[in-house]
C-alpha cells in the first residue's frame, strides 16, 4: 500500500462518517476546518474506549452503527462548543440520536438505517476502462490522479473506479434504491461514462438484481461544435439508448459558454434551441452543473437564467445540480436584498422570475451536502432556504458518488440531521420530519422519474459481478504491470 493511499485514509480518521477533505473533481478540498479536526480527535478518544470496554477493536468498533452514532453526536458537540464560544449560540442544525445509541447497536439503526426505505440517488458517476482499453491511465481530464479514488487500495487505480466498484460502493455498501448514473463533461471519446458503459452497467445490474436499480442520462452540448450536428446527436442518443434525462454543463467548454435563455448576446446563442430539441425528442428533463465553478469558470455556471428558463419552459423540468453552491461561500440566511454567491443565487433566480415553490424547478444536493454536513448551521441554513423556495417536493437526493467513496455516511448523516426549533421560528425554516427526509431522499426523484418508489433488496457478491460481466460480454482490461516500465512505475508508486 502506497504511502499517498495512508495519508488519505488518515485525512478521516478512519471514522464511518467521512468529514475530512474530499473533493468530486471540480474543485479544490479545502482544509478541515477546527470543528471536523476536533471531532476527528473526540471521536478516535472515546473509540477507544468503548472498544476496551466491549473487548473489540477500534476499528471494529467504528464500522458498527454505534461508530456512525458516536461521529454524529460528538460532531454535533463539537459545533455547539465553537457556536458558543464564537457567536454565543447554539448552531442551527444538529444531529439527534439517543445516547445510548453510541453503546447500543439497535438503538443506533432505530435512527441511522432502514431496511424499507426508498433512496434515490440521482447524481452517481463511475469511470470504466474495459471499453478503453488502450487508454492511457494519466491521458485525460477523468484520469490518473484526478480524484482521491486512485488511491483507494487497488493494484490498478483504475479499478477504483469500475463498474463493480461502483455496484459495490452503492448497493452492497450503502442503502441506496436505485441510482442515476449522471454524465460527466466528456466530450470526445474514450469516455469512461459513454452512453455504452451506462447501458453495460444497467444490463448487469439488471441481470443481477431483476430489477432496474440504475438509471442513464443522456450528455447533450449543443455548444460545442455546429449546433445542427449537436440537436441531431440528440435524437439519435434518444433512439439509441434508454436515457431518462439529459445532462449539461453550460460552462464548459469555456469557449462557448451559453445561458438557456439566451440573453446575453456575448455567450453561444444555444439555449433556446437546446430546450426546444428536449422537448421535442424527450426526455422532458434537463439536469444542469450549477454552481462549483471552479473548472471552465465564468458567470454560466450561475443559476442566473434558470428562473427565466423555467418561465419559458413550463413543460421541462429544470433539476438544478449543486443548487449553485459554492465552496468559498458561508451559507447563511437568505437576504432578497443581497443574495450571497452561493444557493441565494439560485432562488434569487427563481424569487425574481416569479417560480414558486411546487413548480418545475428542482434543487439538487450533490456535493453540496457533502460539503455542508460537517458544519450544522450552514447546513441549516442550506436545506432550510432550499426547501422554503422550492417546497418539500420539489428537493432531490443526490450525492456525486463515488468521487465520496460510498454514500452511506451522507445518508445516515441525513436521516439523523436536524434544524432547530430556533432557526424554524427565526427564519421560518420547515422542520426535517421523517415525511420530509423520505421525500428528499427518494420519493420526490421517484415522482420525478415516474418510477416506482419500493426499496427492492438485491444481494450479490463480488464473484456474482465479475461472472455477470463475463456474460454479458465486457471486453477484459489488463490490471497488472504488462512490461518492465509499467512494473517500475508501480513499484515507484508503493514507496
Amino acid at each position: 500500500m502506497s504511502a499517498s493511499w495512508r495519508r488519505r485514509a488518515n485525512q478521516h480518521g478512519g471514522l464511518p462518517i467521512k468529514l475530512g477533505p474530499c473533493s468530486n473533481g471540480e474543485f479544490a478540498a479545502p482544509p478541515a476546518s477546527p470543528v471536523v479536526r476536533e471531532t476527528i480527535r473526540r471521536t478516535l478518544m472515546a473509540a477507544d474506549a468503548h472498544a476496551a470496554r466491549l473487548g473489540i477493536s477500534r476499528r471494529r468498533f467504528l464500522t458498527s452503527s454505534c461508530g456512525s452514532a458516536l461521529t454524529l453526536l460528538t460532531l454535533a458537540a463539537c459545533s455547539s462548543e465553537a457556536s458558543q464560544a464564537t457567536q454565543g449560540t447554539e448552531p442551527g442544525g444538529t444531529f439527534s440520536l439517543p445516547p445510548t445509541s453510541t453503546t447500543e447497536p439497535e438503538v443506533a439503526s432505530s435512527v441511522l438505517a432502514d431496511d424499507t426505505q426508498f433512496v434515490m440517488d440521482v447524481q452517481g458517476h463511475l469511470l470504466d476502462y474495459a471499453f478503453t482499453p488502450d487508454e492511457e491511465w494519466d491521458g485525460g481530464p477523468f484520469t490518473g490522479q484526478a480524484f482521491p479514488q486512485a488511491n483507494c487500495g487497488e493494484s490498478d487505480p483504475r479499478v477504483c473506479f469500475s463498474i463493480e466498484s461502483f455496484l459495490d460502493l452503492f448497493f452492497l455498501q450503502s442503502d441506496t434504491s436505485i441510482v442515476v448514473l449522471s454524465a460527466i463533461p466528456a466530450f470526445e471519446n474514450p469516455n469512461p461514462l459513454s452512453p455504452e458503459v451506462m447501458a453495460q452497467t444497467r444490463t448487469i445490474v439488471s441481470a443481477l438484481c431483476d430489477h432496474e436499480r440504475v438509471l442513464a442520462h443522456g450528455m447533450a452540448v449543443p455548444n460545442a461544435g455546429d449546433v445542427d450536428v449537436a440537436l441531431a446527436a440528440m435524437a439519435q442518443l434518444r433512439e439509441d439508448f434508454d436515457i431518462t434525462a439529459w445532462k449539461m454543463y453550460p460552462h464548459i467548454p469555456a469557449s462557448a459558454p451559453f445561458r438557456f435563455d439566451d440573453a446575453d448576446p456575448s455567450l453561444a446563442q444555444v439555449g433556446r434551441r437546446f430546450l426546444d430539441q428536449v422537448r421535442q425528442v424527450g426526455p422532458p428533463i434537463v439536469c444542469v452543473h450549477k454552481g462549483i465553478s471552479s473548472i471552465g469558470g465564468g458567470y454560466p455556471a450561475d443559476p442566473v437564467d434558470i428562473g427565466p428558463a423555467a418561465v419559458e419552459n413550463p413543460d421541462i423540468s429544470f433539476v438544478v445540480y449543486h443548487s449553485g453552491f459554492e465552496l468559498d461561500v458561508p451559507e447563511g440566511a437568505y437576504d432578497p436584498a443581497r443574495p450571497n454567491g452561493g444557493v441565494d443565487r439560485l432562488i434569487a433566480s427563481v424569487e425574481g422570475a416569479g417560480v414558486g415553490p411546487g413548480a418545475n424547478v428542482y434543487a439538487e444536493l450533490g456535493s453540496t451536502w457533502r460539503a455542508v454536513m460537517s458544519d450544522p448551521d450552514q447546513a441549516a441554513h442550506t436545506l432550510g432556504k432550499l426547501l422554503n423556495a422550492f417546497g418539500e417536493d420539489r428537493v432531490v437526493w443526490g450525492t456525486d458518488s463515488i468521487w465520496y467513496g460510498s454514500p452511506q455516511d451522507q445518508i445516515e448523516a441525513f436521516r439523523a440531521f436536524e434544524i432547530s426549533e430556533q432557526y424554524q421560528e427565526q427564519y421560518g425554516y420547515p422542520a426535517l420530519t421523517p415525511e420530509v427526509k423520505d421525500k428528499i431522499l427518494g420519493l420526490n426523484a421517484a415522482t420525478l422519474y415516474e418510477i416506482d418508489p419500493t426499496h427492492v433488496e438485491c444481494e450479490f457478491s463480488r464473484e456474482d459481478l465479475r461472472t455477470i460481466r463475463q456474460e454479458a460480454g465486457v471486453e477484459p482490461v489488463t490490471l497488472g504491470p504488462v512490461d518492465q516500465a509499467e512494473h517500475q512505475a508501480l513499484l515507484a508508486g508503493q514507496t
